[in-house]
């Protein structure tokens, strides 16, 4: 029997070797399953839209990782730290960027600024550069080719813009090189990259559609409304060479870093015009606008940041349940939520940031003021409830295990201390509470705003858009440009619609120069928290060293003089007394300022490969 199998084993061979001599180019001209040649490609629209779909990932990235921009300005503390914190001392080097770069040991570094690095920016744009050497060869309907066109115009700029937030003047390359082609380059003047940015824009503008869209394509109006940020940071400080001495005093080449001359006012009236001509659309306009006397201002803010897409979204970013399935890039809900919902407690709100939301008079809140004190929640600015979780608010239900414990689900931060000053018994959301201590935040506070309350992220992904591109920016672009043109009066009216949208009150009619400057930028900071604006607008304003600092906590506790604790709060859900609030350092978060962090540094690999490359000052 063995031998009748060997026998027809040596046949089997025989006709598979004929076969194979016989077939020969039939066998070398299959397509290999799951992949497809580069002319296949480049010969079917339907896969350049693909093409063009992994530029849009590369270039917006994930800004609901585990870790966010928030955690590298002063909106929030990364709790795991993952070396953040030497980050935000200004330890960065041209040999590693510190917590920017981190690597987790899988090969990858923190997926949020993974995109914001030299590498991959350029990566993105040699992707365009392949995109646009081949498109004019790709059959199919004009209107079709056009359109992709202007997305890959849009996403090279985007790709560029945040090389020159980073680096200042970058080399700009828009060909596509080979193996053996020279790469020294040196890096074009700053001015040189925002005209090919704005000519980006532009060329996208004029082929894009300009039909309103919320599904996550770029269209006309997210081109307008991004030209809008471009100029702004453009107009801003860090560019502008009589404001920047901090920064390029003593270096070589400022040229890089900025604008050496020109006009600033014209600057200024540029980007006045690019977020005009977005309000002039008529397309978006403010999500409830004008809240009425029975309006919850607070609910209409959670409603449109859980929202799939409002009249008043530009660009959004779309994730689904299915969108990476690792757990490092997308579940938010998780990330950031408390620990005693069995989350991961990390992104967690600085007392800075809570502190700096104004009364709903419009005050300051000041933790010397006896009753703001007794009651820091009370009374607040409502973007405050829709953006922060704090001691004692309602949140969602409690998973099982924990609603025996807290069968209220209200957030618990604080701990009770028996009258000697012992703690006895902690919150389910603090690092010394009974479920997953080691997820617990250390402000005090958790992240409500993007979080979707009515899924439990433990079991299912949130599909909770990120919006790039709101029209909210564009009515505060227009006013910051304004303040910085002298038209103060104008300004004042494009900041109160944003505050009317807030149910606050608006500026008073006397504020003027840079007291009303400093409001503006104020309301920014409170509008667009946890939205990746403040990390950029701390440099553009040249407000480091105001910015990166000792951070801080808020205190919570309850003095009981019973004889036993049995739970945080009382069986009828009274707390033990009334809550004693105070504002704490938070330990193992003392931030330093280096002006040299206003921009990157070029990585010194990339200065070994690329002669021509000058050093950005303080590296």
């Amino acid at each position: 029997m063995k031998k009748i199998l060997n026998i027809l084993m040596t046949l089997l061979v025989i006709a598979n070797l004929f076969s194979s001599c016989t077939s020969k180019d039939e066998f070398l001209n299959k397509q290999p399953l799951g992949e497809y040649s580069e002319d296949a490609v480049w010969g079917d629209p339907a896969l350049v839209e693909t093409f063009v779909n992994t530029m849009y990932r590369n270039a917006l990235g994930f800004p609901f990782a585990i870790e966010r921009l928030s955690d590298y300005s002063d909106e929030s503390h990364f709790t795991p730290d993952w070396d953040v914190t030497n980050f935000n001392k200004s330890l960065m080097t041209s040999d590693g960027l510190q917590g920017w770069s981190v690597d987790w040991g899988n090969g990858d570094p923190t997926a949020h600024t993974l995109h914001y690095r030299w590498d991959p920016l350029y990566a993105n744009a040699r992707r365009a550069n392949i995109f646009f050497s081949r498109i004019n060869d790709v059959p199919g309907d004009e209107a079709t080719i056009a359109n992709l066109k202007g997305q890959a115009y849009f996403l090279r700029a985007w790709t560029y813009f945040y090389l020159t937030n980073l680096y200042g003047g970058v080399p700009i390359i828009t060909k596509v090189y080979g193996l053996n082609d020279t790469y020294n380059l040196p890096r074009n003047t700053y001015d040189d990259c925002i005209k090919f940015i704005v000519g980006q824009i532009d060329s996208a503008a004029m082929n894009l559609s300009d039909t309103y869209a919320t599904n996550g394509r770029i269209t006309k109006g997210a081109a307008l409304a991004f030209k809008s940020r471009v100029l702004l940071y453009a107009a801003s400080d860090i560019h502008n060479s009589a404001k920047n001495s901090v920064v390029a005093s003593g270096f070589s080449k400022p040229d890089l870093l900025g604008y050496t001359g020109g006009d600033a006012t014209a600057r200024w009236t540029a980007a006045k015009n690019a977020a005009k001509a977005v309000i002039d659309l008529g397309k978006y306009n403010l999500y409830k606008a004008t809240p009425t006397a029975g309006d919850s201002v607070a609910q209409n803010f959670i409603e449109l940041f859980t929202s799939k897409g409002t009249t008043e979204d530009i660009l959004l970013q779309f994730f689904s349940p299915k969108t990476d399935e690792s757990w490092s890039g997308y579940n938010p809900g998780i990330y950031c939520g408390p620990n005693g919902y069995h989350n991961w407690g990390n992104n967690c709100p600085l007392g800075d940031l809570v502190d700096d939301y104004e009364m709903k008079d419009g005050s300051t809140f000041d933790w010397s003021n006896a009753v703001h004190k007794s009651n820091p929640y009370l009374k607040r600015d409502a973007r405050l409830y829709s953006t922060i979780l704090y001691e004692g608010v309602q949140w969602r239900k409690r998973p099982d295990d924990a609603l025996k414990i807290d069968p209220y689900s209200k957030i618990q931060v604080g701990r009770v201390y028996d009258q000697s000053g012992k703690m006895i018994k902690a919150g389910l959301d603090t690092r010394e509470g009974p479920i997953e201590d080691w997820n617990g935040g250390k402000s005090g506070y958790y992240v409500r705003k993007w979080v979707d309350p009515t899924v439990d992220p433990q079991y299912v992904k949130q599909d909770v858009p990120f919006k790039h591109l709101r029209y909210g920016e564009i009515l505060l672009n227009y006013a910051e440009a304004c303040i910085e043109l002298g038209q103060d009066a104008e300004a004042r009216t494009y900041i109160n619609m944003v505050r009317t949208r807030a149910g606050q009150p608006n500026l008073a009619a006397s504020l003027s120069g840079d007291a009303l400057r400093q409001a503006y930028r104020h309301e920014r900071r409170i509008e667009f928290a946890y939205e990746d604006q403040r990390f950029w607008d701390v440099r553009r304003w040249l407000i480091g060293e105001a910015a990166y600092h000792q951070t801080h906590r808020v205190d919570v506790r309850y003095v009981t003089s019973a004889a036993t604790v049995d739970s945080y709060r009382q069986p009828d859900g009274s707390t033990h007394g009334a809550p004693i609030f105070s504002k704490e350092e938070l330990g193992g978060d003392a931030r330093a300022w280096d002006k040299k962090i206003y921009f990157f540094p070029i990585m010194r690999s990339e200065m070994n490969k690329n002669t021509d490359l000058v050093q950005n000052p303080g590296y």
